[in-house]
């Protein structure tokens, strides 16, 4: 999705069948999580700069990942990259600010939702982040794992995301991140009881931005 939109962004600011040069590297999920469950983030970072590594040869000028769970391992990326990165956190907690968002619901995965990515990148310009209560976290995280990494899309499981939405509004939010790349897929903004904020979307319109700089 996030290798579409930038595609389709691209008509309007670059022209018809026109857009920079991306080159794509996909890891896959069953090589990294294992790092992800043990909380191994320089696991993860390994990962993430042997890819940056072999995009930097292809001749990339920065790189992006739209999985924000990754994010967590940014510190360690950062301290040995060759590129780079623009962080999703920062690129969402931009729009928030235009929007004039002031506490947002986080929805994502069990390490999003409980990791300093979003907290830390969003309260650095004054915006509280707030996660579902327990419950609803236990369902936005089994339903990401046990349906939509896979494809799946289900009416009941589109109507229990908008009841979680609707209660974090209930508690005070004025927006919702979708900070998993899958979620926008089950939940379109149109039909959020709250407005959203589209990590993937975000992230890129942001490296279009970007590269055309």
């Amino acid at each position: 999705m996030c290798y579409q939109s930038i595609c389709r962004e691209a008509l309007a600011r670059v022209g018809k069948n026109d857009h920079p040069r991306i080159t794509l590297d996909s890891i896959a999920m069953a090589r990294w999580l294992p790092a992800f469950d043990a909380g191994d983030f320089a696991g993860v970072a390994r990962f993430m700069l042997d890819s940056a590594r072999l995009l930097a040869a292809a001749g990339a000028d920065f790189a992006i990942c739209p999985d924000n769970s990754a994010h967590l391992a940014w510190a360690q990326v950062q301290a040995e990259t060759p590129i780079p990165w623009l962080h999703i956190a920062r690129v969402v907690g931009e729009e928030a600010a235009r929007r004039g968002f002031r506490r947002v619901g986080l929805l994502g995965t069990r390490y999003t939702m409980t990791g300093p990515v979003y907290h830390d990148a969003f309260g650095s310009i004054g915006i509280e982040t707030l996660v579902p209560d327990p419950a609803d976290f236990e369902t936005v995280d089994q339903i990401i794992w046990a349906e939509l990494v896979d494809g799946v899309f289900t009416d009941s499981s589109r109507d229990a995301y908008k009841g979680v939405i609707a209660r974090l509004g209930a508690r005070g939010c004025d927006a919702v991140a979708l900070a998993c790349t899958e979620i926008p897929l089950l939940v379109g903004a149109g039909e959020s009881p709250l407005p959203t904020l589209d990590s993937t979307r975000l992230l890129a319109a942001a490296a279009l931005t970007e590269a055309l700089a």
